[in-house]
């Protein structure tokens, strides 16, 4: 009997063991964003890569004031890791909850003392099917010694270390009122708690803010996107053999906005050497993305904003902050069906 439960217990395992699918068998992009007016979280699909439509027609798929401490989310990365789990990071923060009335000052805490937007939480949320998420609120500066006096924690994103086997958190924070800067932490297999007291992951080599970080791995190498706050906000690059470390500063710029942006990100085309490099153009109303495309990371080719070039945002406007992953045709179906979207894979 023993023996019959320990291989009724295997097979269980491997039924519900689930892997990252390969690149050949992935069918569409999903695309996370978020919107000012709610603070809520939107998914977006698409076919090909340039027309992305919105799966609840326009509307959140989560509101804000549902899952975060304080009553907003901003800067969703959706990541899928080597286990085949989708993972959510977001940064816990309404910039207009006085308004909205879900407090009472401007912000959490004093503006004079702990700046513009200050926050302390992130949101993480882990799912097998895109459509069930369990959620943790992560308060950053309890969890460990010394990040008491934090005055930031934004923009959340997720890569898996394979040197360490641990996801790692990387994300831009501040203490107090002071410069933002770019640090990295792992997490625990639950996705529910660091694991090690963050680091600087890189060190930009002007006294200035610098944030939004967003790595891609390419053969061997790591990119790291991010936005330093020298002169106008823009997209500059630095590039590592190491995941967390060794980043080489390079002063060009690599959008193509006369104007400030931010929240860099990119995605693969499937079945191509190219990568495109998207933006949040902060700068400009409305709201939109600027999409660069490279095949080399040195070079790269500027493909517009949405509606305004080849890239197409069929059913709605103004996104804000945006990540992407390939999804496989199981699962654009059961997003389409899950959210009555009228569309075929």
């Amino acid at each position: 009997m023993k023996w019959i439960t320990f291989l009724l217990l295997v097979v269980c395992c491997q039924l519900y063991a689930q892997k990252k699918p390969s690149e050949k068998n992935m069918r569409a992009y999903l695309m996370a964003y978020f919107k000012d007016e709610t603070h809520g979280l939107y998914f977006a699909i698409s076919k090909d890569g340039y027309h992305f439509t919105d799966i609840n027609h326009g509307q959140p798929i989560m509101a804000g004031d549902t899952i975060a401490l304080q009553k907003g989310i901003r800067d969703p990365y959706i990541y899928r890791g080597p286990d085949g789990w989708f993972y959510l990071a977001m940064t816990d923060l309404h910039i207009y909850a006085q308004k909205a009335g879900y407090r009472q000052t401007e912000w959490e805490r004093d503006g004079k003392e702990y700046g513009w937007g200050n926050n302390h939480a992130l949101v993480l949320m882990k799912s097998r099917d895109l459509i069930n998420w369990s959620r943790t609120n992560l308060e950053v500066d309890k969890a460990f010694p010394g990040l008491e006096d934090i005055g930031c924690a934004w923009a959340p994103e997720l890569i898996y270390d394979p040197a360490v086997k641990k996801i790692m958190l990387y994300f831009t924070m501040r203490f107090r009122n002071g410069r933002s800067k770019l640090y990295y932490t792992y997490m625990n297999d639950a996705f529910t708690k660091m694991e090690t007291e963050p680091k600087l992951l890189f060190k930009y080599p002007k006294d200035v803010s610098y944030i939004d970080g967003d790595i891609t791995k390419v053969g061997k190498r790591y990119h790291l996107f991010y936005v330093p706050h020298d002169g106008t906000a823009g997209i500059k690059q630095a590039v590592s053999k190491k995941i967390n470390s060794g980043y080489v500063y390079d002063s060009a710029w690599v959008d193509f906005e006369p104007r400030g942006c931010e929240a860099p990100t990119v995605f693969k085309r499937l079945g191509e050497k190219k990568w495109v490099l998207v933006y949040d153009i902060y700068s400009i109303k409305p709201h939109n993305f600027g999409f660069a495309e490279t095949t080399d990371f040195k070079h790269f080719t500027n493909l517009g904003h949405f509606n305004e070039g080849v890239m197409k945002a069929t059913n709605f406007s103004s996104p804000k902050h945006p990540s992407f992953i390939h999804i496989t045709k199981q699962e654009a179906e059961r997003l389409a069906k899950r959210w009555n979207l009228p569309m075929t894979f």
